[in-house]
This record gives structure tokens, sequence and C-alpha cells, in this order.
């Protein structure tokens, strides 16, 4: 073992806040404190890789659930409910005994004196950090973009769009107007872009006509701009002409080769001086580090990323390691899910080298491949064979894929079961034809207050 894992730096004074006192006074010689800050896909890896190691782990979350992200866009959307798609962390418990969760967030760490504060003053000591805290939504300075369009990085930001998508369509059934419906522009084209403007043009199309007849067809638009010429660039050439195509089909105008200059409050102004009216702007044009990182005292690149090397470990730092989107190797991973995961499980298995004295392994990433969906029984997978060679797929083969990885990716076999439901009512034969979105929360007509009550 290492110094580290006999000598632990923690003491029972720096966890008393949190009940871990309780375990420190239980065992004679305390196990070493592992502490994972982020509860999502690299910190979920992280942790389940340290399930049979003699440590004990805290895992710091500023929720107290994890978010499935790749099905957030069915959230917004009014497919799936919010609980379909988070896990509630203290549930690791029921099947990992040496987690203990904390709702907390990071405000600094100190590596030097191997502690880290919390927003609540507090400090915790560890023997090992692994830090994946994740990142935010990037507006890229673009004027108007925070204050007016609706990201979806988080739960609570596809619930906003959901309901704001539906106290809209609300007020258009009102109007007197006949051209008075719901434009949505969605800035991006990327994975997220495309599935967020699919869904949108399947629940217009197939749930919002019967239920909305006052609503006239034309009046509820889905535009995609996107700055690059083409949607999906990370996809090959015929992938991406099949999902523009799709798209298209199912009434999404695709606006490309023009940024976004501004964000109005009912407007969405491009670079080339084009000015799209949007009832409702959706942001999907990429991440950023969170601000507070640059206080956390770790060696960071130009874009706020942690740097690491191929075995997870922070630059200097050994025993500090970082996974997942907020961190960046010498191999500039994407900020996917799945190199997150591979890099938790590397981090988590990296620790149990440390703790028996063995060298530590490098991250060899495998890339399994990339996929989309833009409606039913249409999506594209990029699979990456063994030997190298990619399997392009398109259409139900593809939809059929991309439901098995999604549902199968999902922690808790109540989501995969009620996630699995949502998602074969939402497109499954003949459910389409007659779905009911889940609706979003739009105020009550309450009659005003014309005096006090009577007591």
């Amino acid at each position: 073992m290492t110094e580290s894992a006999h000598t632990p730096v923690h003491t029972p004074e720096d966890d008393e806040d949190y009940g871990l006192e309780k375990t420190l006074s239980e065992d004679p010689e305390p196990l070493p404190h592992v502490v994972v800050v982020g509860g999502g896909f690299a910190g979920m890896a992280a942790v389940r890789a340290l399930k049979d190691a003699p440590v004990r782990i805290t895992l710091i979350d500023r929720r107290v659930y994890n978010t499935f992200q790749p099905l957030l866009y069915q959230v917004a959307t009014g497919g799936l409910n919010p609980g379909d798609v988070t896990y509630f962390l203290r549930g690791l418990r029921l099947k990992q005994k040496n987690v203990h969760v904390v709702h907390e967030h990071l405000v600094e760490a100190d590596p030097a004196a191997k502690k880290i504060r919390l927003l609540n003053d507090h400090w915790i000591s560890y023997d090992y950090l692994v830090v994946t805290a994740g990142v935010t939504t990037n507006f890229f300075g673009t004027p108007g973009a925070k204050e007016f369009s609706f990201p979806m990085y988080s739960r609570s930001q596809a619930m906003r769009i959901r309901d704001n998508l539906f106290i809209r369509l609300e007020k258009a059934a009102k109007s007197k107007r006949a051209d008075d419906g719901l434009r949505v522009v969605v800035v991006g084209g990327g994975a997220t872009g495309v599935e967020v403007a699919g869904a949108l043009a399947e629940l217009r199309t197939a749930g919002l006509a019967p239920a909305y007849p006052e609503i006239h067809g034309d009046a509820f638009e889905v535009k995609v701009v996107q700055r690059g010429g083409e949607i999906l660039k990370s996809f090959a050439p015929k992938l991406r002409s099949y999902a523009a195509k799709e798209l298209r089909h199912r009434g999404v105008s695709l606006h490309l080769g023009a940024g976004v200059a501004a964000v109005e409050r009912e407007a969405v102004v491009l670079t080339d001086g084009t000015r799209i009216h949007a009832d409702l702007t959706v942001w999907s044009a990429g991440v950023r580090v969170h601000d507070e990182v640059a206080d956390w005292g770790l060696p960071q690149d130009e874009g706020g990323r942690i740097k690491i090397g191929d075995d997870m470990q922070v630059e200097g730092l050994p025993g500090v390691f970082a996974a997942g989107d907020i961190a960046i190797s010498p191999s500039d991973l994407p900020q996917l899910a799945q190199p997150a995961i591979q890099g938790g499980l590397v981090a988590g298995r990296n620790i149990c080298a440390l703790l028996d004295g063995e060298p530590l392994q490098e991250l060899r990433y495998v890339d399994k491949g990339t996929m989309a969906v833009i409606g039913r029984r249409a999506a594209i997978a990029e699979i990456n064979l063994p030997g190298g060679r990619p399997l392009r797929i398109t259409k139900g083969l593809a939809w059929m894929v991309w439901l098995f990885v999604h549902i199968m990716s999902l922690i808790g076999p109540r989501n995969r079961v009620t996630t699995l439901a949502g998602l074969v009512t939402r497109y499954g034969f003949p459910f389409h034809r007659r779905p009911i979105p889940i609706v979003g929360d739009v105020p009550t007509v309450r009659p005003p207050r014309t005096g006090a009550r009577r007591p």
C-alpha cells in the first residue's frame, strides 16, 4: 500500500458534520478516504470501480440525483417524466455500502493539505480525490443568449422548456389571430439540437394537431440554426445527409452557414443579418467549465478544463484525479458520455492500483461509435466494429439500436421500464398516432381577489 493508505490524512473532526465520524469510530484503523466530486457519468463510474476496494467513498454533488442527459430533450418535449431520466444518488448505498453521499457544492481545493472546502464552509480531508464535476452551457458571449434562450443541460432546465412550450401553446389557442402559434428556434446542429428539433416536430404532427385545433398547423414552426454548412458534423456525410432529409421531411427548417449574432426576447438575429421570429429559443450549441473551477487550485488549460495525464491523474498532483467533460488529457477526447465513463473507471481502478502498490494504467479509449435519433423509426448510428471498421446504419434499424443502447444505459430497473414505456408510447405503432404529451406546468387561471377573506 501507499503511505497515504497506512496514514490517512483525514480526521474525525473534519468529517463529523456529515455523519462520517460513526464509521471512523467503528474502525480501529480508518480506511483510506476517497472523495468523488460530481455524480455524473464519470463520477458514477469511478464510484463503481471502487465497489470492492478497502476504502470509504464520499460522493459530493450539488444535486441529489444523477441525470441521464442524453434523454433530457424527451423531458423538454413532453415525451418522458423527469423521474425517468434521474436516479437518486443515495440509492447507491443499496448495493454499495462504502459510499456516503453529501449534497453540497465544492468551492475550494487545497491539494497540499489534501482538503476541500464546501459551500457551507466545511472542510473535508481526503486521501484520494476524483474531480468529475461536469460543465455548463456555453453561450459564447452571444448578446441576449443567457437572458432570452433556454439551455437544456439539467433536469430543471428541461422542465422549464416544457413549461414554456405549453404556456405558449395555451396562449396561442386563446389568440384571435390565425397566425399566432409557436415558433421554436433551436440553436446548434449537433446531436442534441437535431434530437430536440425532431422531437418537437413529432410533438407537433402527432400530439398537438388534435389537442389544439385552434392553432393552424403552419403556426407551429421548428427551425435549426447551425453556424457551419451542415448539421451533425461528427458523423459521416451519408448520415448527415439522411438526417437533414428526415428533418426537412418532418417540417423542420434548417438555417445553415450563419451563426447567432444576438438573441432577443422574441427573435434570433443571425450573423448574416437574418432575423428569425422566435417564441421559444432552445440553446444547444456548446458547453464550458464552471467559473468556480479557477478557484480550486488545479492546473487548467486555456479553455478552463483541468489538465490530466492519460492515467487520469491531475498534472503535478499525485493521488488527485479528474475525468469527464471537466478534464482534458493529452489524447483530447471528446466531451461525450463514453469518454467520461471510461475515464471514471480508469480513475477508480488506478486508486485501487495505488492502494496495492501496483503501476497505474492509462486510458485506452475505445470509441464505440455515436448515434442520434430524428424521430419515429428514423435515426443514424455509426458503430465501430472490431478491427476499426465502422458500421453505418439509418432508419428503423438505427432507431432500434438507439433505443436499446439508451434503455440499457439508464441506472436502475424502474427507470429502464418507465423510459421504455414512455418511448414506445411516443413512437411505437399504433400509439404514435394518438400520443398524449406529458404536459408542462401552465399557471392556474384564478379569479381576481376583490376583497379580504371573511373571518
